[in-house]
């Protein structure tokens, strides 16, 4: 047996909706006349209490629109120091939109009011003009790890008192909303901008919607035809993410128990110096041994991982992992 836990990325459209893209009416989006594209946007951006939406192919894209839209050249975001924006987008603060990056430590990806505020720059022409926070829910790095609305609530305020831009790099939002409980209607009074990927947990074969005011998306659709983003018809890809918003959230709390179940079969393990906690879908371990050589062992029993470090390896829980593969994984991992 073949458990494949090195990302959600990898999942497979499911039979219903490879049966709505299929029967999705297209058109050329780039001229605005894709019916499914405008569908995915208007209801991804009602969803999350936001003016528009754009429909783009990557979370990279949308986020690197957003940061050119909300910072001019010579200006500084905030993001923990674990940020997808800053550690996994290829340098785009820098090439995109010639602004640097301002890094707090946070705690497993996870930054607070008390650590922004210090950070931000006094109008001084020697420092870079502070201009945006960048949160990430959940945390890549973190193992999974998310903020509630609680917790975002006192950095919105800063930033509006402080006259920043808050944008939310959502890659994994439904998993923060499915294990806090709160609404995602609520997102919109926070944040600026907010990006939606549809083709991790969900299951959508790519995309990503960029949500914000129709003034910043209509910026966005310019930023995103010079980035090369403009689609044809995309009305195929944007069916997969209409169906993954009606069919693919509740679903997510299976990927969340697997994760918990591994993660507790991973604290078993004599081989095994830590777990981080695991809260939604993504499981951090620490190994005694190199990680390469763990991962070497797991493929030989047909587990797929990856290296997050020297000693570290991440599982990730998706729809295309079934409790028979949990339960042969917890399995060979108590007989590695």
């Amino acid at each position: 047996m073949t458990v494949d836990l090195r990302s959600d990325t990898l999942t497979q459209p499911t039979p219903g909706m490879l049966q709505a893209m299929m029967s999705a009416k297209v058109g050329d989006d780039v001229f605005g006349e894709d019916e499914t594209v405008s569908q995915l946007e208007a209801k991804t951006a009602a969803l999350f209490g936001m003016e528009a939406g754009l429909f783009c192919p990557s979370g990279t894209m949308t986020n690197q629109i957003a940061i050119k839209c909300f910072t001019r050249p010579m200006d500084e975001l905030i993001a923990d120091q674990t940020a997808h924006v800053y550690r996994y987008e290829g340098g785009g603060i820098a090439f995109n939109s010639a602004a640097s990056a301002r890094l707090v430590n946070g705690y497993r990806g996870l930054i607070t009011a008390d650590m922004i505020a210090p950070e931000i720059n006094a109008d001084n022409i020697h420092y870079p003009r502070t201009s945006l926070v960048v949160l990430e829910n959940t945390s890549n790095r973190g193992g999974g790890s998310c903020y509630t609305l609680e917790q975002i609530k006192p950095i919105a305020e800063l930033c509006q008192a402080r006259g920043l831009k808050l944008h939310l790099d959502g890659a994994r939002i439904f998993n923060a909303l499915t294990h806090t409980g709160d609404s995602a209607a609520d997102y919109g009074h926070y944040f600026n901008g907010i990006s939606v990927c549809l083709s991790k947990g969900l299951g959508a074969p790519v995309g990503s919607v960029l949500l914000a005011d129709a003034d910043t998306i209509k910026q966005a659709k310019r930023i995103r035809k010079v980035l090369g983003g403009g689609w044809r018809q995309a009305g195929f890809l944007a069916a997969a993410g209409i169906y993954a918003l009606d069919h693919h959230v509740e679903r997510l709390k299976i990927d969340h128990k697997h994760a918990a179940i591994i993660a507790e079969a991973l604290g078993r393990c004599p081989w095994v110096s830590g777990v981080l906690p695991a809260e939604t879908n993504i499981v951090l371990f620490d190994t005694l041994q190199p990680a390469s050589a763990v991962i070497e062992r797991l493929a030989g029993k047909g587990i797929k991982a990856m290296a997050t470090a020297p000693n570290r390896i991440r599982f990730v829980l998706h729809l295309d992992v079934h409790p028979e593969q949990v339960e042969y994984a917890v399995n060979a991992l108590k007989a590695l």
